[in-house]
């Protein structure tokens, strides 16, 4: 008897074995949430109608290069609930000799700050890191979507901002352990999205579609950091650098004491 075949099926068989193989993961790794597939609105149309930016000494105009908000897609994926600790790129080090970070006094691990987000690392560790946990750093587009949902919020938590859900502006003049402010977090409990360190994205800083402003910083000379700082981004104590949309951006061969990271499946 001749028997049809599912070409279809083979096809989706062949596709999970690859992904597999990539990941080194069958099911998601532990401690990530899940943002499922679907559309969000990325972006912003604000206006600095006062000219704050000025005011306070910006060297570039607020909100310019997050315009236009427009309808994103992303597929399903998996995002590090919370930040990258010391304690985790430690692993990192002893299985794979890479270089400690430079706050790391003699390269002697911090213990005290174990569970503190791991900063003073380049866009290439993070990358690094990243691949040897089978994960990835993620796009800017998976990385607002984690942060804002599909309803457009300001903040992780909503559209009001409060001290009391994160660590920003200067309060704790420093890191703080990371998921200490379970209500600031994401519609889908992604935590510290939003102050205790920015954190490195996948992508060059480059204009959106459609985006009239000039800058000349977009290109590949920068990566884009997102989710804003415990210091209030340098002397600037604002909230406008808290905002799911704020892009910032970092030179990817140079460490900051406020810039980690968090990976994303597959």
């Amino acid at each position: 008897m001749r028997h049809s075949f599912d070409w279809s099926l083979r096809f989706t068989t062949v596709a999970a074995v690859l992904l597999i193989a990539l990941t080194g993961c069958k099911e998601p790794p532990k401690d990530m949430v899940e943002v499922p597939k679907g559309e969000f609105s990325m972006g912003s149309n604000d206006i600095d109608k006062e000219a704050k930016a000025l005011q306070y000494g910006a060297t570039k105009a607020w909100y310019e290069n997050e315009r236009p908000m427009r309808p994103v897609k992303v597929g399903r994926f998996y995002i590090d609930k919370t930040e990258v600790i010391h304690a985790q790129y430690k692993q990192f080090l002893d299985a794979t000799g890479h270089k400690p970070p430079e706050q790391w006094p003699g390269g002697v691990y911090p213990v005290q700050y174990s569970d503190h987000p791991v900063t003073f690392v380049t866009w290439a560790d993070a990358d690094e890191y990243c691949k040897w946990k089978g994960k990835r750093l993620p796009t800017e587009a998976e990385w607002e979507k984690a942060a804002r949902g599909t309803d457009g919020r300001q903040f992780p938590w909503g559209n009001e901002f409060d001290i009391k859900k994160l660590n920003a502006l200067g309060e704790f003049s420093g890191t703080t352990p990371v998921g200490m402010f379970p209500e600031g977090a994401s519609p889908y409990g992604a935590l510290d999205m939003a102050g205790n360190v920015q954190e490195w994205t996948a992508d060059w800083y480059k204009p959106y579609p459609d985006n009239t402003f000039k800058d000349d910083d977009y290109g590949e000379k920068h990566r884009v950091v997102r989710g804003g700082s415990w210091g209030g981004m340098g002397h600037y104590t604002l909230q406008v650098y808290l905002r799911t949309s704020f892009r910032n951006t970092a030179k990817p061969d140079t460490v900051y004491n406020d810039v980690g990271f968090r990976c994303v499946w597959p």
